[in-house]
């Protein structure tokens, strides 16, 4: 497995519950503060036993192609809060680094 993937996962199976990060969030975690895009990539192949619909955009925006309204379900049973525009409300539900 990639070593970046695998650091990737690690950070997605720390966050919390009714929480989320921005896929930049990760990167910068991580120590490679310009590879936000290489997360989404790892995330691609996301092991299905890590919360995977906890990561997020930046400006709290749903990615997933397919997957984004299952995204939007699952953050919702988790209690996440969703701005007028449909974006997560980072402020309120985002891990501060």
């Amino acid at each position: 497995m990639n070593p970046f993937f695998k650091q990737v996962y690690e950070a997605v199976e720390q966050i919390p519950y009714g929480r989320v990060m921005s896929y930049g969030q990760i990167a910068r975690g991580l120590g490679r503060p310009k590879a936000a895009r290489e997360v989404g990539r790892a995330m691609r192949y996301c092991p299905d036993n890590l919360p995977w619909w906890r990561v997020v955009m930046a400006d709290g925006g749903i990615a997933g192609g397919g997957y984004a309204d299952m995204r939007r379900e699952l953050l919702a049973a988790e209690n996440v809060v969703f701005l007028s525009n449909g974006c997560v409300n980072m402020e309120l539900c985002c891990i501060k680094l």
